[in-house]
């Protein structure tokens, strides 16, 4: 009996070591690190590794192919950088060009198998992939936007509300600007829509969108205003492993994303948020915009409700996709496209936004769609960024488009 006491207490003693080093920290390899010249070194410890690479969206990038909608398109991937090792078996590479100032990710490849910085506690999830997250901000740079200030904050909630039309409850991010609980005033409403894959919690981590409102706004270039993410995958509840689901991993290949429920029921949503909270409940108070399957949501929901929404915007919007699975689905949503664009116009909103990328493989349907607006006369804003379909771009729109609205 006493030697199992004994070897309990061992155990314990073991347990609580490794507990407290957990706890305090120990000897640690730092990784990513910010160098005074604006290069930035990555470390990797794996004293077995035969090969160490990271791969990210700070490197220059390379070509390649990709098919979507039946079509094969080219676009960019992260370029790859090589590590060597050092003492200790920590591996070690410097880049040998100054980081501009963004927010980048990127993931370590350790004799083929991708995995994130165990020394950077900053992941990111977009749909199914985990990466690691490099933020290098500067004072007057669009990157500082993405930082945390010492301004005052806004609240992001969890909301819950009924969908009739899925019939289950769902789940919305809401954002309520510093002050709202204290106040009395009435607020406008922007809704922010995300991509194929994506849900209610992207815009917030991905996308930067609560540190990008609490800076525009503290800065006085943008108004204190209400920001509603959604989830556009219908059939879904809520983020992955926020859901009834359990143990199901996020995919690309969810039912009824573009076939024109989501779109249908979007009036539930403004329904539930002008009931629940403060808002400016009409057209001059609303907004909505959204990136790729997001940007291809706004089109059609603006066009379907002219009424609601009288600022729109666009980013890398997937015009165009969508058409074989409308035809079993809404197609009443899709039809009738040019008397409906002609009925929003004649509505006079405030503004339609359009953002893409040069490389972004959805720029031809960009392009004939602003063409088809040209030919019209329909007035809009544009927006044409370096690269392609990457959240660095749609960090770029949404700070642009959020200062244009409810002036």
């Amino acid at each position: 009996m006493k030697k199992i006491f004994v070897a309990i207490a061992a155990l314990a003693i073991g347990l609580s070591a490794s507990a407290q080093q957990a706890l305090f920290g120990g000897p640690s390899v730092e990784s990513p690190v910010i160098n005074p010249d604006g290069t930035v070194t990555f470390r990797f410890q794996a004293p077995k590794a035969i090969k160490v690479e990271v791969t990210g969206d700070f490197l220059p990038t390379q070509k390649m192919e990709v098919e979507f909608g039946g079509q094969k398109m080219v676009y960019d991937a992260p370029g790859v950088g090589v590590l060597k090792e050092g003492k200790g078996g920590v591996w070690e590479y410097t880049t040998d060009f100054v980081v501009a100032p963004d927010m980048y990710n990127y993931t370590f490849r350790v004799d083929g198998v991708s995995q994130i910085d165990p020394h950077n506690m900053w992941v990111n999830r977009d749909v199914a992939s985990l990466t690691s997250v490099l933020l290098v901000p500067a004072p007057g740079e669009r990157s500082d936007l993405y930082a945390i200030h010492k301004v005052p904050h806004g609240t992001v909630s969890k909301v819950w509300y009924h969908s009739n039309t899925a019939g289950f409850d769902r789940r919305l991010t809401v954002y309520t600007p510093a002050g709202y609980e204290t106040s009395k005033a009435k607020y406008p409403v922007l809704y922010v829509l995300h991509g194929i894959g994506g849900d209610e919690d992207a815009w917030v981590t991905q996308g930067r969108a609560t540190q990008i409102l609490d800076n525009l706004i503290a800065r006085g270039e943008a108004k204190p205003m209400i920001v509603v993410f959604t989830n556009g995958n219908i059939a879904c509840e809520a983020a992955p492993l926020e859901n009834a689901d359990g143990y199901v991993n996020p995919t690309m290949s969810l039912p009824k994303t573009m076939e024109g429920t989501f779109e249908s029921a979007f009036p539930e949503v403004v329904k539930f948020i002008d009931s629940r909270y403060r808002t400016i409940a009409k057209k001059q108070g609303r907004a909505i915009c959204g990136l790729s399957m997001g940007g291809f949501h706004t089109l059609y929901i603006t066009l379907n409700n002219p009424d609601m929404f009288n600022y729109s915007g666009m980013f890398s919007a997937a015009i165009g996709t969508g058409s074989e699975q409308a035809a079993s689905g809404h197609p009443e949503i899709y039809q009738n496209f040019d008397a409906k664009l002609a009925t929003y116009f004649s509505k006079k909103p405030a503004l339609l936004w359009i953002g893409i990328g040069k490389t972004d493989f959805l720029i031809q349907s960009n392009n004939e769609f602003r063409e088809k607006l040209n030919a019209a006369g329909y007035p809009y804003k544009y927006m044409e960024t370096d690269g392609g379909h990457i959240w660095k771009n749609w960090r770029i729109y949404l700070s642009e488009f959020v200062p244009l609205i409810f002036k």
